[in-house]
Parts: C-alpha cells; structure tokens; sequence
C-alpha cells in the first residue's frame, strides 16, 4: 500500500503528538491525531490521560465542521468500544471524516480490527500500515500487555566499562554522571511501575522516585520483599507514591507496620517458598500496568533474565574499570556451550557526555540450558540477595 508524503508527514506529526502523554496516558497507550483537508492540518489531539477524551476526539473539537471529508491520520485503530470515553470510531463517522489512515491495529481484544470494521461499514474509506514499527515502540508495554498477558519489563542498569555496578563493599554513588542519572529518570518516568529488591533497600534506602522530569504522575514503587523485612521507616513511603510490598510468606502480623503506612502487601510464593515472578508479572497486567522498570541488584536481574521474563536491558556504562572483585550486573548461571549464550540485539546506542546508553533486547527464545539451570539454582523464583546496586 502506497502513502503520499503527506500522509507521512500527517502520520509524523501524529506520531510526536502521542509522545506528549508519554509519561501520562497510562495505562491506556499513547495515541496521537492529525485531521487534514486537501493536505492541509485542520485538527489535532493527543490523548493525555485515562478517563478523557481520546486522540480523534480532541482533534474533531478543533476541526469543527472541516472535519466532513477530511482524512484522519491516527496512530491506534480508533477503538469501537464504550470504556470511558465513546467509541472513537464513531465519532469519525458522525463527523464526516471520509477516509482513516491508522498506523496499526489495535491489540486491545475489545478493539482489534473492529473499529476499522465499523469505519468500513459506515463507507470510510481506511488504511493500515503508515510508520508502524515507530507506532508500535510508542506502545511497546500496552501491546506486551495485550497480547501476551504481562508487562513490557526494561531492567535498568549503571556499570562500569567491566560491566560492574559498585565496589565490593557496595560503594557505587557515582558511577555514571549527571546526564545519564537524568536520562534514568525519563525511563522511569514513562513506567507505570519501578521495581526493586530487598537487598537493594537494605543497602540504599531508595527513593525510587522521578525527579528532573517534569510530571505530575509518580510510578507505584514495587519491592520484593520476601520475608517482609522492609521497614516502614524506609524512604520509599516519602513521596507518597503508591508502594506494592511483595512477599513469599504470609505474614499479617509482620506486614501489619507496612499496611499502616500505606502500603499495599501481596503474597506471592512458589513452590520453592520464593516469589513466583512469572505470577508476579501476570498480576501486575491484571493491574493495567504496561511498563515495568527495574532497578535491582545482580541476583533479581538474573532471576527474571532466568526465568524469561526480561524484555529488554537498559545500561548505562561510565569509562572506568572496578575490577573483578567488584559486583557484577547480574548472577547468572554459566550457560554449558556458547551456543547457548543467552543472546540480545542492540536496539539503541547513545552516547550520553562521556558515558554510553545501551539499549539492548533479548533476541529469540531463551536457552532450554540456561532455564533448566536457573530452576535448578533459583527454583524459577526470588530470593533475598546480597548483590545489590545503588538506586537513587
């Protein structure tokens, strides 16, 4: 299917409107909308936050009546459903718009294919297709979410040059510079939830919320507490911002002070007595949570790497070298021959002052070896662990 240029600057320009509420449209995904008429914008929106009005619908109140006959360029399918906005798809038809050029489908299965359906049936003349693949990065954890029932989960990392996080006596503030603590917060503003361990509160104490950002969302802090030693004195109860005690033994009596500080507790275990991540994730989709954004130590980012559950590695490396009795990034199990090495592809490379932003992605299905191994070691689960990085 051929687009004209200027459907692909309409699309463009739909595309940086949705990334306006890419710290706030969550938990519904980032959509933008150009309306044009012979080529020319006669309206645009962006959906900024759940409970209001979508992307079509902003751009059809600034249309007004320019909207009979124009083309609407919209980076989502334009949903066909009554949530808590009317349908979208409806609205364009009673608008007059004569023809819809939607960037993907939607995965939502409420919607997929339908409001282009409807669109359809009402004469509209519609198209798929237009710049895609940036269409999908913009939603890369609501369509995670969809289609495969858990959240997009980026682990995010500072390390040396060697690939290590502190010293061996867990001295690690700082290892990157300023621009790249910056850049961190960003990726943690866009997440619906930020994710840390017990060793790593027990070391640092984080506050493990978004600062230098400008927002007026802060993500739900989860921390995986598996014998419910956090303390309700720990930072993370500061910022007010919703926190998820996660534990492998139910307790009441122990999460009783955490319950009174206004956490949130739930109980977790395996069948190993550790916290069943692959549980954990499904219930953090029952949550309409999209994106999860780790920042942990070595032996939580080796267990959801273990366990498959890791999507993608956000690391930031500083030049310099700590040496091999420094903490590493991660515990993993030795994989029995290179062939197979658990393998990712660099999907982005940034150089940030003199340090480098990697953005890497697990590539293909994990290794039998390396999951056999894991269940072996780790039970498939969680665990306190000693290895910890700093989180600021």
């Amino acid at each position: 299917m051929s687009f004209s240029a200027a459907d692909r600057a309409a699309m463009a320009q739909a595309l940086r409107l949705a990334e306006r509420g890419l710290y706030s449209a969550t938990p519904n995904p980032r959509v933008g909308c150009v309306l044009t008429k012979d080529d020319v914008v006669v309206g645009e929106g962006w959906h900024r936050r759940a409970g209001e009005p979508h992307a079509e619908i902003h751009a059809l109140l600034l249309a007004g009546g320019k909207a009979q006959g124009a083309t609407a360029h919209v980076t989502l399918e334009p949903c066909s459903h009554q949530g808590r906005t009317p349908p979208c798809a409806d609205a364009l038809i009673a608008a007059g718009v004569r023809r819809v050029v939607a960037a993907m489908e939607d995965p939502d299965p409420r919607v997929s294919g339908r409001g282009l359906a409807r669109l359809r049936a009402a004469g509209v003349a519609v198209e798929t297709g237009l710049l895609e693949e940036a269409a999908r990065e913009l939603n890369i954890g609501f369509i995670a979410r969809m289609t495969r029932g858990r959240p997009w989960l980026r682990l995010k990392i500072a390390a040396s040059l060697d690939g290590r996080t502190a010293l061996n006596n867990g001295e690690s503030q700082w290892i990157t510079n300023t621009m790249a603590r910056r850049d961190g917060h960003r990726w943690r503003a866009r997440a619906c939830a930020i994710l840390t361990g017990m060793g790593t509160v027990r070391e640092d104490d984080p506050n493990l919320d978004v600062r230098d950002v400008e927002t007026d969302r802060q993500p739900v802090k989860i921390v995986l507490d598996p014998r419910l030693e956090l303390s309700p004195q720990a930072r993370l109860f500061a910022s007010g911002a919703p926190l998820l005690v996660v534990s492998a033994v139910d307790d009441r009596a122990r999460a009783a002070p955490l319950l009174e500080k206004g956490a949130e507790w739930l109980c977790l275990p395996d069948a190993n007595g550790q916290i069943d991540l692959p549980a954990l994730m499904r219930e953090l989709a029952a949550r309409d949570m999209n994106e999860v954004h780790g920042e942990a130590g070595a032996r939580l980012n080796g267990a959801f790497i273990a366990a498959g559950l890791a999507d993608e590695l956000l690391l930031y490396l500083a030049p310099c070298l700590l040496g091999d009795a420094a903490r590493p990034l991660m515990v993993l199990p030795e994989p029995a021959t290179l062939a197979t090495r658990t393998r990712l592809a660099f999907h982005d490379v940034k150089p940030l002052g003199n340090d480098l932003r990697l953005l890497a992605r697990f590539a293909g299905e994990r290794q039998a070896g390396l999951m056999d191994n894991a269940s072996r070691t780790a039970g498939g689960g969680f665990a306190p662990e000693r290895l910890t990085r700093r989180s600021a």
